[in-house]
């Protein structure tokens, strides 16, 4: 008899992503720098900075998708700003509802 670990496996790899965070590259840095005030002036260096942060961080892309699936409407996550964040919903609902017209 044959006995996998399939679900010992699939339980590791859903607290895996789950846990992103604990891998992110933001965990030991000021928070108040991915929250800035506001996007003009000084506050411009503080998302250019935070920005350097998540471009060298292995776990972007989840962090991208945890503030889009819960709705972030502040800070920078994933590498972008909340302008960014909603043009890139925008852009995914415009491609949906293209791909839901068929040309006659």
């Amino acid at each position: 008899m044959v006995v996998t670990q399939l679900p010992v496996q699939r339980a590791a790899a859903e607290d895996d992503r789950r846990d992103w965070w604990r891998l992110a590259a933001c965990r030991d840095a000021d928070p108040e720098l991915f929250f800035p005030v506001t996007a003009q002036g000084p506050a411009k260096d503080d998302i250019a900075r935070a920005k350097a942060v998540c471009a060298g961080c292995g776990v972007r892309r989840q962090c991208l998708q945890f503030a889009l699936a819960t709705h972030q409407l502040h800070g920078v996550w994933g590498g972008t700003t909340e302008d960014e964040r909603q043009l890139h919903l925008r852009n995914q609902r415009a491609a949906a509802t293209a791909g839901r017209i068929r040309p006659a």
